[in-house]
């Protein structure tokens, strides 16, 4: 009697030898372009140089050239030097030309193609490429894993970083930027915490947020700061900073609540009608209760917002405040202590009030960036999280719609109409 044995095969690869999923996926498609784009850049750089040196690879000079019309920059080549260029086509080796030209002083300097310039190591599609992969929501480090197929791993997170730091620029522009001839009429104002390493240390630091609408209803980032915390001097400092800019006296504000904020509008634009936020005093009045009447405090704070009607507003206040002073006295006080802001937005026309509301235009952007930064958990510089803010926006891969009810925004506020009195 024989017995026969096997043994089990693994299904997990027995080395790293075998490498790793996608590597033998070869597309001739691909790497037929991939030669053609190599051609085409040398050759762009080989005309570039013949219309430099009037005269093509092996030429002479025209015989009937006119000698004071010959321009002093006339040389000659000397070799190919190789270079390594990335692309949205891939990473290609090049070989380039070399020329020295001809001086006013007799002597020689080297040449510099226009076309591809000294150190440049990938072309600006590719940087976009690079930049847009890691605003999507890829850190520094997974990168190279997204853009392996186009790159064959020859981007790091050096790159990644050193790509970033191009952005620089653009954010120093747009922080210098003249507001003196956007027509805003309204101004959403909110506050972010959002973990960075300072000192090496992880540390909370604030996000002030400004975002206008103009008078077709569009709205637009205005500001993005990193600061301390939401202080009063925090506040005065982004709005005195827009102000210097030209901005203009805005029309009504939608706020978050924080004191430091109301103190500093009240310094600079005293009297401007301002809406608190309800989401905010919603989570106000449901921190002041016990979890088993956070449904019914819902219930009713939710019918007072959202009434139909400012006389319908006014009633239903009034039944909640004598309601919950008996129920719970503290979610009564924290009402009270919004005061007529709460109310502002039934001043203006119905068809506004979804937008005026709420500072939710600026908590859908905080949400973006949270689900942005969550691979990161922390990000290296408190001017790091204030760009990759603003970078999302200017990017385009959010996009801000017009507010509810634009087309009434230059109608006036009416008179305050909602009686605080219980």
């Amino acid at each position: 009697m024989t017995s026969s044995t096997t043994t089990p095969v693994s299904s997990q690869p027995a080395s790293g030898a075998e490498g790793h999923l996608f590597d033998n996926w070869f597309d001739p498609i691909e790497a037929r372009i991939r030669d053609r784009v190599r051609e085409i850049i040398q050759a762009m750089i080989e005309e570039e140089l013949a219309a430099t040196l009037m005269r093509p690879r092996y030429g002479r000079l025209a015989k009937d050239a006119a000698t004071d019309a010959v321009p002093a920059a006339v040389g000659h080549r000397h070799g190919h030097r190789p270079r390594t260029l990335m692309g949205t086509f891939g990473r290609v080796e090049l070989e380039l030309p070399r020329a020295r030209l001809n001086t006013a002083g007799g002597a020689t300097t080297e040449w510099h193609s226009r076309v591809l310039r000294t150190y440049q190591r990938r072309t600006l599609a590719a940087d976009e490429l690079i930049a847009s992969t890691y605003l999507a929501g890829t850190n520094t480090r997974r990168v190279r894993q997204a853009l392996a197929a186009v790159f064959r791993g020859a981007v790091g997170k050096d790159v990644v970083s050193r790509v970033w730091r191009k952005v620089k620029g653009d954010w120093d522009a747009w922080n210098a930027r003249s507001l003196t001839d956007e027509p805003i009429v309204r101004l959403i104002l909110d506050g972010t915490a959002v973990r960075v390493r300072l000192d090496r240390q992880a540390t909370s630091i604030s996000l002030l947020v400004v975002i206008g609408v103009r008078a077709d209803g569009q709205k637009v980032l205005l500001s993005v700061k990193n600061m301390g915390g939401e202080s009063t001097e925090a506040w005065r400092a982004v709005l005195d900073d827009l102000v210097g800019r030209g901005l203009c006296r805005p029309q009504f504000l939608i706020v978050d609540g924080a004191a430091g904020l109301e103190r500093a509008i009240a310094m600079l634009w005293d009297g401007v009608p301002v809406q608190r936020c309800t989401v905010h005093k919603h989570r106000n009045l449901l921190a002041n209760a016990p979890d088993r009447l956070h449904e019914e405090i819902t219930a009713d704070y939710t019918e007072m917002i959202y009434a139909a009607t400012p006389e319908e507003a006014a009633a239903r206040r009034k039944a909640f405040l004598r309601k919950w002073r008996v129920r719970c006295r503290a979610v009564a006080d924290s009402l009270e202590e919004a005061g007529d802001r709460l109310f502002t937005f039934t001043r203006l026309p119905p068809s506004q009030w979804k937008s005026a509301r709420t500072t939710n235009a600026i908590e859908r952007l905080h949400e973006e960036f949270k689900r942005r930064i969550k691979t990161q958990t922390v990000l290296p510089s408190a001017e790091t999280a204030a760009m990759l803010f603003w970078a999302l926006l200017a990017s385009g891969q959010i996009n801000m719609r017009r507010v509810d009810g634009w087309p009434t925004l230059a109608s006036p506020l009416a008179d305050q109409p909602v009686e605080l009195a219980a």
